[in-house]
């Protein structure tokens, strides 16, 4: 498999500060946000953009956490090995701004059943959505409000987000060709 390192960690860094940036402008300011991060790496860039707002707004954003397993179309496919995480949302939703945050933006599914899981907790005002990279290839009506990075991508190829609190080592987000 070959890959190719197309964002740095200060690339990434300075994307999630841009975004930052971009939700409290879309916002009018961030009291009635709440980032919410699909698992699995959605959590901590929910967290970091959390931590530049706060130096940017001087506000604390509440940051939760969404596990979209139950709410997938393709849980045939992954069969019984599926493993369930925690949903931890700060608070009630109904009202308030809530910024879904992902990796990676790609056929849109993922998202979808994050609007279906986060709907069951409540009634958002607005549901906007911030991802790391949009690779393009969508199979449903969805597009990004916040975008770190725009990577046009063959469909053979496959995007790797990796993150120091998951994996270890440095930022860097990949782009491996050959994976299926």
């Amino acid at each position: 498999m070959n890959e190719r390192q197309i964002m740095t960690s200060d690339e990434v860094r300075r994307a999630i500060a841009r975004i930052a940036h971009e939700i409290g402008e879309r916002n009018g300011g961030v009291t009635e946000v709440v980032l919410v991060g699909i698992y699995r790496r959605g959590i901590p860039l929910a967290k970091r953009i959390a931590a530049a707002i706060q130096s940017i707004e001087h506000k604390t954003v509440p940051v939760g956490a969404l596990d979209i397993t139950l709410y997938r179309d393709d849980l045939e496919i992954r069969g019984p090995s599926t493993h369930i995480q925690h949903t931890n949302i700060p608070g009630d939703i109904t009202g308030k701004i809530v910024v879904l945050v992902d990796d990676v933006l790609f056929t849109g599914r993922t998202i979808r059943a994050a609007l279906d899981a986060l709907t069951d907790l409540g009634r958002p005002e607005r549901i906007q959505l911030a991802v790391l990279v949009d690779r393009g290839h969508r199979e449903l009506p969805i597009r990004a409000d916040f975008v770190g990075k725009n990577v046009p991508t063959a469909s053979s190829e496959d995007v790797a987000v990796r993150l120091n609190e998951i994996d270890g080592g440095d930022d860097a987000v990949m782009i491996m060709r050959g994976a299926v």
